[in-house]
């Protein structure tokens, strides 16, 4: 057969170019259907971007607070949107642009547990590791003792018991150099809620822990462990836990207060140079963009960490009969049909910002923005952006 359709092609050569030009077009005729539903499902998925995109600009016109939002959507390897809307600084009037810099708030946790994951891969810590073998200063803690001894997983899990703040006055204030001296004064203003490995508990402090038994389990700063073993090798070029000097023009201002009360943009700016013991918890700065490199190691997509540790990471490890949010390390799971998210919020004084990516679809989404109150819900927003992507074939 092939060698009769050669023939006849060979034929149809011989005639005039008018004959050539049809046989092309029948060819073309044959793909047809192929190029249009290929064309069809970009045009959906450009359409359902196209929707997002004008929904936040209706966003920050009604927020009506002259701040601004800056998002990037991925799938798989590929950051395939990214745009920035409203103000920076307004009073200077600066737009927002795919380089501003906000801060990512509790999404910092997402990073510290990688990191633990690295270490554990690396044979520094074991999961299961009590705390106290590398930081014993955690026997200050208030109600320490042997029967509520913590582990690294327990930490990153927050079922460690320990509540959410520590009960010392300016525990998050002061320089980022001081972070570990606030951590270690905290300790005994800590309390327990629950017994270690019986419930859910967010504990803030209990992160800023856990990134300080890494540091002494890795005898390195915990903020050059970060930088080191995370933001350089996937290219995060504009995420930081010290802002350069270089770099503050481009940090979106925050707006803090409320829409009754004076916008406060001074406990933003004095929280640059440092947020006290909020660092392994709450301190990095970051964009859109650079989350979303974060997002594709989190898919596996840069091997920083095996497909066994990622998957552990992402695995639920809330206690039996605890019904509290799903939790695995370092991130939010949202595991009911048809949704198979992996997520995490952070919020600042002057900024929110949420990541969350679909591990069936490999769709994910960043959004920050630097105001802190007003009609947007990133937290829907981004849950109906999945939604719809994935719903597409």
């Amino acid at each position: 057969m092939y060698s009769i359709n050669l023939f006849l092609f060979m034929k149809t050569l011989t005639f005039c170019g008018k004959s050539i030009t049809l046989l092309l077009l029948a060819l073309i005729g044959l793909f047809n259907p192929i190029l249009s539903t290929a064309q069809k499902q970009r045009e959906t998925i450009q359409s359902v971007i196209n929707d997002f995109q004008r929904q936040l600009e209706i966003d920050v016109r009604d927020d009506n607070i002259n701040g601004s939002i800056s998002a990037a959507i991925l799938k798989d390897n590929k950051i395939i949107w990214s745009k920035a809307f409203g103000y920076t600084d307004s009073d200077n009037k600066i737009m927002a642009d795919t380089s501003s810099i906000y801060r990512v708030g509790s999404i910092t946790k997402s990073f510290t547990a990688f990191l633990m994951m690295e270490l554990v891969e690396e044979g520094k810590i074991k999961l299961n590791d009590p705390i106290e073998l590398y930081f014993p200063e955690i026997n200050k803690l208030e109600g320490y003792s042997d029967s509520t001894k913590i582990t690294f997983a327990q930490l990153a899990s927050h079922t460690s018991g320990l509540i959410r703040e520590p009960k010392l006055q300016g525990a998050d204030e002061g320089p980022i150099a001081e972070w570990e001296n606030k951590v270690i004064a905290s300790l005994p203003m800590t309390s327990f809620a629950s017994r270690p490995g019986e419930s859910f508990n967010y504990s803030n402090i209990g992160y800023a822990i856990l990134g300080l038994a890494l540091s002494r389990a890795a005898h390195e700063p915990y903020v050059e462990l970060v930088e080191q073993k995370i933001f350089k090798p996937l290219n995060m070029n504009n995420t930081f836990f010290i802002l350069p000097e270089k770099k503050r023009a481009f940090l979106a201002k925050g707006l803090d207060g409320g829409p009754l009360g004076k916008i406060n943009t001074e406990v933003p700016l004095t929280e640059i140079d440092g947020r006290g013991y909020k660092v392994p918890n709450g301190g990095i700065f970051s964009t859109p963009n650079d989350l979303a490199k974060f997002i594709m190691c989190n898919m596996s997509y840069f091997p920083l960490l095996k497909s066994e540790s990622i998957n552990l990471m992402q695995a639920p490890k809330n206690p039996p009969n605890d019904h509290n949010d799903r939790y695995g390390f370092g991130v939010g799971l949202f595991q009911e049909a048809p949704f198979n998210i992996v997520e995490h919020a952070g919020g600042v004084s002057g900024y929110i910002s949420k990541f969350s990516f679909d591990k069936d679809s490999h769709y994910g989404v960043v959004v920050m923005r630097n105001y802190m109150w007003g009609v947007t819900d990133i937290n829907l927003r981004t849950l109906f952006l999945l939604r719809k992507l994935k719903s597409l074939k």
